[in-house]
């Protein structure tokens, strides 16, 4: 493979381009497409906006006009060559006249994989794919967990004491984080299609589980509740009508605390399985069916433990704030089984360490490797 010095910058800001699209373009991929002359000058640039709208392909060569006639095209993702809710951009860069083509990551979808770069190429387009593959397989990676594996990228969050606490023995959390880091989780919030939380946290902190200010998305709240227990009288019930409420359960679950919540506007959902595990990997598959792309894991300690034991975790955001709270019996994080020996722990690679309002927040990916075992 080669490419140019400018089809490397083009390519950077077509990744750049693809970001904005970001909580806006779910279920699709985000993608980012920049049309450049063969100096290297650009000619036009596009992203995908919104789910249902233009592609970035056709962005940028309505951008470039006329002047995309043998010019050359940076795209963050392999074009699409199906019909779906747009034409398919195959056909749009070949009307245009483009003369070659520079596609960072390939589309594992089952209706591109390939097909969209054949396409191109059979109509003597020069295609070249890997410019920068990393990063956009980094930008896509929830779109390819849920082409791949049927189930949402999973976001663990949580903030904790220097000595690694949640919340003190009594129980009580407010606040440990500060404002600063308040405020990125609820842009966090605002871009993701489901926020989840077990039913424990749901009694113990009767969450709203909200954006506040809202974002492009309005995440719908799960509660894992195996026995139905969430409270009637709790905001996430009182609010089920404003804002969807999802409330996984077993199959066993009493039939008139089923009713309550429906009832009361919940949405429930029968997981089967008679183990934990079983029940958490079905409620996985049910969010990815629903084509849920990101969901963010708010706590607790259990389901954040019966996720890392399932290797189920995809992304960490921990926010470290400066305080000691101490206590045998305060609560931790990740509870569930655990690992026995170091090397079998999650390892993250870190992509952001930063400071907000005095907290600091490591954020990074979950590498993966199998389950620890029983």
């Amino acid at each position: 493979m080669s490419f140019t010095p400018g089809e490397s910058v083009a390519m950077a800001r077509a990744i750049v381009l693809a970001r904005r699209g970001e909580g806006w373009v779910e279920p699709n991929p985000m993608v980012g497409a920049v049309v450049i002359a063969d100096d290297g000058t650009t000619l036009g640039e596009g992203w995908h906006k919104r789910f249902g709208g233009d592609h970035a392909e056709v962005m940028a060569l309505s951008a470039a006009g006329p002047a995309a006639r043998g010019a050359t095209l940076c795209v963050s993702l392999e074009p699409c060559r199906h019909v779906g809710k747009t034409p398919p951009c195959t056909d749009a860069i070949i009307a245009a006249g483009i003369r070659r083509v520079v596609v960072a990551a390939g589309d594992p979808s089952p209706h591109a994989n390939g097909e969209g770069v054949a396409k191109l190429a059979a109509e003597g387009i020069a295609v070249e794919v890997g410019l920068r593959e990393d990063e956009a397989v980094r930008l896509t990676s929830p779109f390819r967990m849920l082409v791949q594996h049927g189930r949402p990228w999973m976001i663990a969050k949580w903030a904790m004491s220097l000595d690694g606490k949640v919340a003190t023995h009594a129980g009580e959390s407010r606040w440990i984080s500060s404002e600063a880091s308040r405020k990125i989780v609820h842009a966090l919030r605002g871009r993701v299609d489901g926020i989840m939380i077990g039913v424990n946290t749901a009694i113990a902190d009767d969450p709203l589980l909200t954006a506040r200010p809202p974002g492009p998305r309005t995440a719908v709240r799960i509660v894992l509740d195996s026995a139905a227990r969430l409270p009637a009288d709790g905001r996430l019930v009182a609010t089920a009508r404003e804002v969807p409420v999802l409330v996984m359960v077993a199959r066993d679950a009493p039939p008139a605390r089923v009713e309550r919540l429906r009832d009361a506007g919940c949405e429930v959902f029968q997981c089967d399985g008679d183990e934990r595990q079983e029940r958490l990997s079905v409620a996985l598959q049910e969010l990815g069916r629903r084509r849920l792309t990101n969901v963010l894991v708010e706590g607790g300690m259990g389901l954040l433990g019966g996720l890392f034991d399932a290797r189920k975790v995809d992304e960490v955001w921990s926010f470290i704030t400066p305080k000691v709270i101490g206590g045998e019996d305060a609560f931790t994080p990740v509870g569930g089984r655990g690992v026995k020996e170091i090397a079998a722990a999650a390892d993250i690679d870190v992509e952001e360490t930063s400071f907000h309002g005095g907290d600091v927040l490591i954020r990074g990916l979950c590498r993966p490797s199998a389950p620890p075992e029983p």
